[in-house]
């Protein structure tokens, strides 16, 4: 699974112009079935994704393609993590 950290860069005051890019990007990969939870970095730093049933390279090319990232709005750090135990709720995950 991979943890995508998107926080805002100087070039935040962008972020309203690309928004309806931003959210189309969102709701692709969540239908896409890549996305399991989005959210905001609180208090108003960023957003952070959530995903599965990916590679690494294209969870980063997919990344690469969110209008926040090409425009700078926010710069990602893209994590990975094995997991080696979770809640039942989330088995899933260790596939």
């Amino acid at each position: 699974m991979y943890v995508a950290l998107l926080r805002f860069s100087a070039n935040k005051p962008a972020a309203a112009e690309h928004m309806a890019g931003h959210q189309d990007w969102i709701r692709r990969g969540v239908e896409d079935g890549v996305f399991l939870l989005v959210g905001s970095i609180q208090p108003g730093q960023g957003g952070a994704v959530l995903a599965t049933g990916t590679t690494l390279e294209d969870f980063q090319a997919r990344v690469a393609e969110d209008p926040f990232v090409v425009h700078d709005v926010v710069t990602a750090e893209v994590i990975e993590i094995a997991p080696n135990l979770t809640d039942p709720r989330l088995a899933f995950l260790k596939d």
